[in-house]
């Protein structure tokens, strides 16, 4: 085999003990995972947000981001539950690329995983404890989720993973609401029975464990747009997808359902201006279905401090070194917009 062992990783008892998440702080997890699930279970007329940076590269500019967004939480904290982006793994469609903090906790400098999932931890507790607002993250590696279980409110699974059956099994396991995207193809037969497969429980293989799940009846879609055989994006969070997505919700019968929106990637094509226009489209089609009030819950959103992208060796403070995102004042508005119209 053509693999060369670098170092043995922690386990995650031992990790958790090096970096430990207080009691207090987990006194502020659980009262927020009460108040998001309670929007999942249609028990709350609350709207979730999940917004923040594409990748989380840089501790320091994260968390001043996410003090930001706890202020404007407090305005808005009547209408909207606030969950900040903290993605700290990245997939690459070609395997080149930032793969993110995990991997490379300066992304200027080579790989180093054992220091990655230190700084990832870190971070996320840093940020909990100076916004107390609990934090979103992508599951790209099932078995690393264990580093981070105790302090994350939210879970998405990306579009290259939800088809994968180490991703479905280990979301039945979750207690926290976990968010399933329509592959790159769009076709969300593929979400909707990844869905399925992750509110059953099941036994199978992890972490060295034979293990058996109970199912997540919070598991639920997101909406991220599609790119088709030509390279084409094709949107899908207009008034008739979220249509159609709501009616097979129904066929299946399927727990809790729920819509979230991604406003970037496909959704955007990229082009992360278009978001607040796309949000105000979104937000007029709750008003115009009772069915889509009801059943879309949330909006996905990558704003970060400054507007745009750069390259990881250009360094500007606050600014994404992957997609590029909506700027800071332009964010804050939108939250307000979005809490005068849901």
């Amino acid at each position: 085999m053509s693999f060369k062992y670098l170092r043995k990783i922690p386990s995650t008892e031992e990790i958790i003990n090096e970096i430990p998440f207080s009691n207090d702080l987990a006194l502020i997890k659980q009262k927020r995972d009460e108040q998001i699930k309670a929007v999942i279970e249609k028990k709350s007329d609350q709207f979730l947000l999940i917004i923040g940076p594409c990748s989380a590269h840089d501790e320091d500019a994260v968390c001043d981001y996410i003090s930001r967004l706890a202020k404007v939480q407090e305005k808005v904290k009547e209408k909207i539950i606030i969950i900040p982006r903290i993605y700290t793994n990245k997939p690459r469609t070609t395997g080149e690329g930032y793969k993110g903090m995990l991997h490379q906790p300066d992304p200027t400098e080579k790989p180093n995983i054992l220091e990655g999932l230190k700084a990832i931890r870190r971070m996320h507790i840093r940020a909990i404890s100076e916004s107390h607002l609990t934090p979103a993250d992508e599951m790209l590696y099932p078995e690393n989720y264990t580093y981070l279980e105790d302090v994350l409110s939210y879970v998405a699974i990306g579009a290259r993973s939800v088809e994968d059956q180490q991703h479905r099994l280990t979301v039945s396991g979750m207690n926290v609401p976990v968010g399933m995207k329509n592959p790159t193809s769009g076709d969300i037969s593929v979400m909707l029975n990844s869905i399925q497969a992750a509110q059953h429980g099941h036994t199978f293989l992890y972490q060295g464990w034979e293990v058996k799940t109970t199912g997540n009846p919070l598991a639920h879609a997101i909406l991220r747009g599609a790119v088709n055989h030509y390279g084409t994006n094709i949107p899908n969070y207009h008034y008739e997808d979220m249509m159609n997505l709501a009616n097979e919700y129904e066929e299946r019968g399927l727990l809790n359902p729920t819509i979230i929106v991604d406003t970037n990637h496909a959704n955007s094509m990229k082009k992360y201006k278009e978001q607040p226009r796309i949000v105000k489209e979104i937000l007029y089609s709750r008003k115009h279905s009772t069915t889509l009030k009801d059943m879309v819950r949330g909006l996905m959103i990558e704003s970060y401090i400054v507007e745009g992208n750069q390259r990881p060796d250009e360094k500007v403070y606050g600014k994404s070194i992957t997609d590029p995102c909506l700027g800071w004042e332009d964010s804050e508005q939108l939250i307000y917009y979005i809490a005068e119209n849901v």
